[in-house]
């Protein structure tokens, strides 16, 4: 079975070695290195063939050393949050846009990177004693002057894509256009409906709830299909499809979904396939993005 483009990865993350200062010390010298820029919105660098650009550790910028783990091969990665400079031959790329284009192992690189990195930039005080913190454990807790320490977060939410059960190109999903992406765009995106699972509650049980919050349906037959992460700026993306009865009336929470449809396969697969079908006021339907686990589980209920 395939998995979500951002799910991929062939990295050791080596956690035994995050509390030792020797090993990380040595690790350093024969280092390759992922710089990542925060700042300047996430971004890395690629070469022409969409290759992660890894700098030796002579050449690296200043900064927190942030150990990712190690390769097959036993060299130990570490990544960097600086400004990404200037090479020729390569770009500077948003995760969003091109992970679905990078290898397994680029794909894990990145992802962990720009995860770690923005938990680091979002949590220079102590969320416990509200002092300063400084990285610790190559990166993977921060520690107040007190020894107090912090650990990396990750907020769990559920992606979910609604569909009628019915099989064939006249089977259904329902997809919706959020409103925080605004309006009277020449495209309007449609995508699946997700939200964040709330303390004290399971998955399954936000998926029935943010369903029924969103678009005013109830569902059934609800069924995990992987997950991926989604650092922007940390969450977990938990992948799921459900069954509902077409029939029921669509009614959005305008304050979140702008408008709510169901699309059969045929209209689906017509603007993977880069035809226009209406979204109305003039514009045409748009999916997610490429990198998205809203766009795999299209596909995947696609066929």
């Amino acid at each position: 079975m395939s998995l979500p483009p951002l799910a991929r990865t062939t990295l050791d993350r080596a956690a035994h070695r995050r509390r030792d200062p020797e090993w990380l010390a040595a690790a350093w010298t024969r280092a390759r290195v992922l710089v990542v820029d925060t700042v300047g919105g996430g971004k890395a660098l690629v070469d022409d063939g969409n290759e992660l650009v890894l700098l030796e550790a002579k050449e690296a910028p200043a900064g927190d050393r942030l150990f990712l783990g190690v390769e097959p091969d036993g060299t130990p990665i570490f990544a960097v949050d600086a400004p990404l400079g200037e090479q020729p031959g390569t770009r500077a790329v948003d995760l969003r846009l091109v992970g679905h284009r990078l290898s397994d192992r680029d794909a894990g690189l990145f992802t962990t990177a720009i995860a770690l990195a923005h938990w680091h930039a979002g949590h220079p005080y102590s969320s416990t004693t509200g002092r300063p913190t400084t990285v610790d454990e190559a990166g993977w807790t921060r520690v107040d002057e007190g020894g107090t320490q912090t650990w990396p977060r990750t907020d769990p939410a559920m992606i979910v894509l609604v569909h009628d059960g019915v099989s064939g190109p006249e089977g259904r999903c329902l997809l919706g256009n959020n409103a925080a992406w605004g309006s009277g765009q020449p495209v309007r995106r449609f995508s699946c409906l997700a939200g964040y699972v709330e303390p004290g509650e399971s998955a399954e049980a936000a998926v029935v709830r943010e369903v029924a919050e969103e678009v005013g349906v109830a569902v059934q037959r609800i069924e995990y299909e992987g997950s991926q992460a989604w650092p922007f700026p940390g969450s977990l993306m938990l992948g799921f499809t459900a069954q509902a009865d077409a029939s029921q009336p669509v009614r959005v929470d305008p304050t979140e979904i702008a408008d709510a449809r169901w699309f059969t396969r045929r209209e689906v697969a017509a603007v993977l396939a880069g035809e226009v079908v209406d979204a109305g006021d003039d514009a045409r339907v748009g999916l997610p993005p490429p990198s998205s686990i809203a766009l795999y589980l299209i596909k995947r209920w696609l066929g």
